[in-house]
């Protein structure tokens, strides 16, 4: 890939979820977007057709770099997995552009990327653990289970108000992940 190209979507990434941090989505222009990445409008369009689409590629950018901290090998931790911890800071700081994303005039085209992001971590996630509470299910039904539970319950943590710390709600993902455990036994 271009490096100049890479480092012009990296530009508007961030200009775009700074301003989200400032005003909701539909308060800020491309125009404005482009001159706080420091990049014309022209330049804009070379990469992203709309600000949704820039969106989709922040949003699916900050998930790629919480699962960078996945370890190649899966071993169970004893509790939220660092990745989620870091997730969860990334969506904390950008309440407001999540909460747009999630709500009832939320963009699904936004949240269909997020939801394929990370049911492509998690998918990558089986295949390098030996883990075998799942045997005899296809991947793509766990896959899609986690990935769904697990937005469900960023998507409930995130609306409460006050919102409670990043630490308790990635432990309320966590433990709706694991489940009752021992106590169905």
């Amino acid at each position: 890939m271009d490096v100049r190209a890479e480092r012009t979507r990296r530009s508007l990434q961030v200009a775009l979820l700074q301003l989200a941090r400032e005003r909701p989505l539909d308060e800020f222009t491309v125009a404005e977007i482009a001159a706080r990445a420091g990049v014309n409008r022209s330049s804009f369009y070379q990469h992203y057709s709309d600000k949704e689409t820039l969106l989709a590629d922040a949003l699916d950018a900050a998930a790629e770099a919480a699962a960078a901290t996945l370890p190649a090998q899966y071993e169970p931790p004893n509790g939220p997995p660092q990745a989620l911890v870091h997730f969860l800071e990334h969506v904390d700081e950008h309440a407001a552009l999540y909460r747009s994303v999630f709500g009832p005039t939320g963009s699904a085209a936004v949240l269909a990327r997020l939801r394929a992001r990370i049911d492509a971590i998690v998918r990558e996630g089986f295949v390098s653990s030996a883990d075998t509470a799942y045997d005899g299910l296809p991947i793509d039904i766990i896959a899609a289970g986690i990935t769904g539970s697990a937005l469900g319950v960023v998507e409930a943590w995130l609306m409460r108000d006050p919102r409670p710390s990043v630490e308790i709600g990635a432990e309320w993902v966590w433990r709706a992940l694991l489940g009752p455990g021992s106590a169905w036994a």
